[in-house]
């Protein structure tokens, strides 16, 4: 079993900042991937950000320049880091991590979301 915890958060006015966090445990083996989605109220979840073993990213065409995902190895946690947040950036924020267990076996984790709301 993989556990996903999601921190980081909150309410910023357009053009500030907030670094999400995403922090996999439980019987790991190895990480494939690491990926942020978002789902906005009335919209359908869309990937913001992903990151694969190898170190490949990959950004949603409506956040690069201003989003950057990285990991911690050491850690099994994947960071977000959000700069010149705008009001179309409002939505819950969901950590996924695709591994392979201790087992052998396939894993598919999701966080539980976090809410990150852009308002003045």
């Amino acid at each position: 079993q993989v556990h996903l915890v999601e921190s980081g958060g909150g309410t910023v006015q357009p053009g500030g900042s907030l670094r999400l966090s995403c922090a996999a445990s439980g019987s790991i083996s190895s990480i494939l991937s690491m990926t942020w989605y978002r789902r906005a109220p009335g919209n359908q979840r869309e990937l913001v950000a992903a990151i694969i073993s190898g170190g490949s990213t990959n950004y949603a065409d409506s956040v690069k320049g201003r989003f950057t995902i990285a990991r911690d190895n050491a850690k099994n946690t994947v960071y977000l880091q959000m700069n010149s947040l705008k009001p179309e950036d409002t939505a819950v924020y969901f950590c996924n991590v695709a591994s392979k267990t201790i087992w052998g076996a396939m894993s598919d984790a999701w966080g539980q979301g976090t809410q990150v709301t852009v308002s003045s």
